[in-house]
């Protein structure tokens, strides 16, 4: 058989922005020696293999508890289960306690990680060439990726901006396109580490709800406070149901385990006049796509969930003190190397995040895939172009640095590497 032609495939695979996702998973891989400030990765100090059992264990002595039957326990556990999940009972208590946030178990899909919730809701929510998904730029590249393997058009609206979100929306109704939904991260942002002050999450939501608007809410960091403040999801404010908020436990719990959530209280009025939840609709495209997510993952969450009293706040206390700490010592870190007159005659600054994982850095060179692999090859350091994360261009300048799976010393030592990288760049 001869070569199939790329050119015959979808186009998605031609598209630099998925090479983007590949370099994000694969880049350290390349270079297992360097100091890697390019995975947004948890810390694996916190994981222990014999959790999986134990949290594994505990779930099944909950359904036992329940009153299943041994045969039951089994088939709940081996079998294809329930597209919409089996532990959606226990998210909506844990986000009862961890965000005072009321959910209706049956308005909750749970999904293999935030991603698969992104597809689905794009797939629903866009029906035909006039549906646009408006991002916050800069943005994830997984949502504008999904969009692109879905044919979805995206359109950038600037970071925290509700009267650019409002004048884009008009705009593009004028055009004759349909603005969906907007995509934001509002605690602690990928890439950008922006959160969004309670003021402007209340302006967000009017404008959803003037411009007929849907706000897809993607909340992975919202625990890790570098400063102590704590501030309601777009979820939590929600009062006409112009939210779909996406959850992961890749975070807060593990990754390996690949288990997100969206929660979907929209009505669904068919042509009949009988109503759905969005939840149900999202499920029918779930049982084409991933079936069910796998009920071995959904139990070792659902376990630990059980074993921490339905409370993950407490029970990442120890990880939010230690991705304080390393943002702490990043910040100081930069202070310590790029002195304030350096840093004016170099043009290199950075953001100062509340929390999360991500710092972003000016430079004054462009900080691109080729320069990625000169800093690591040469200085023994990794970092994520910006550029990528930027829908409409922009960012060439700028890097992400995350320092969630590094220890305090390894970011010391990281960025002396990275400032003689960025003096020896600027003087070439």
């Amino acid at each position: 058989m001869s070569a199939l032609s790329l050119a015959e495939l979808h186009g998605s695979l031609a598209d630099p922005l998925l090479d983007a996702m590949t370099f994000l998973n694969e880049v350290a891989e390349r270079y297992p020696s360097a100091v890697s400030f390019a995975a947004g990765r948890p810390y694996e100090g916190f994981f222990e293999t014999s959790q999986v059992a134990k949290y594994l264990d505990v779930y099944l002595d909950h359904l036992r508890g329940r009153g299943l039957t041994e045969e039951q326990v089994r088939s709940a556990l081996f079998q294809y289960g329930p597209t919409k999940g089996i532990v959606a009972d226990l998210i909506a208590r844990t986000l009862a306690n961890d965000e005072g946030l009321t959910v209706d178990p049956a308005s909750v899909v749970v999904t293999v990680g935030a991603q698969e919730g992104m597809l689905l809701v794009l797939r629903a929510l866009c029906a035909g060439p006039e549906d646009v998904l408006l991002v916050s730029s800069p943005c994830y590249v997984g949502v504008t990726g999904a969009a692109r393997l879905l044919d979805v058009a995206t359109v950038p609206v600037p970071e925290g901006d509700p009267g650019a979100l409002a004048a884009t929306v008009r705009r593009l109704r004028a055009e004759g396109r349909r603005s969906r939904a907007l995509y934001v991260v509002p605690d602690f942002a990928n890439p950008s580490g922006a959160s969004l002050p309670t003021a402007v999450r209340e302006e967000l939501l009017a404008v959803a709800g003037q411009e007929d608007l849907l706000i897809l809410e993607d909340d992975p960091y919202g625990f890790f406070s570098r400063t102590g403040e704590r501030r309601p999801t777009l979820k939590a404010l929600d009062r006409e149901q112009r939210v779909v908020h996406l959850g992961s436990f890749a975070k807060t719990c593990f990754p390996g385990a690949r288990l997100g959530y969206l929660i979907a209280d929209q009505v669904v009025r068919a042509a009949d006049g009988t109503t759905s939840l969005l939840a149900d609709q999202l499920a029918k495209l779930k049982s084409m796509t991933t079936v069910n997510t796998p009920a071995l993952s959904q139990a070792v969450i659902g376990g630990l969930l059980i074993s921490h009293d339905f409370r993950l706040r407490e029970a990442n206390a120890d990880a939010v003190a230690y991705y304080a700490a390393n943002l702490d010592r990043l910040l100081a870190e930069l202070d310590r190397h790029f002195p304030a007159a350096e840093r004016e005659r170099l043009g290199v600054g950075w953001n100062q995040p509340e929390g999360g994982y991500f710092t972003v850095l000016t430079v004054p060179f462009t900080a691109d895939a080729a320069a990625v692999a000169r800093c690591a090859e040469r200085y023994g350091v990794l970092w994520t172009p910006m550029a990528d994360f930027y829908p409409d261009g922009g960012g060439e300048r700028r890097l992400r640095l995350s320092i969630s799976s590094l220890t305090g010393d390894r970011i010391a030592d990281g960025v002396e590497r990275l400032a003689a990288f960025v003096r020896a760049e600027a003087a070439a």
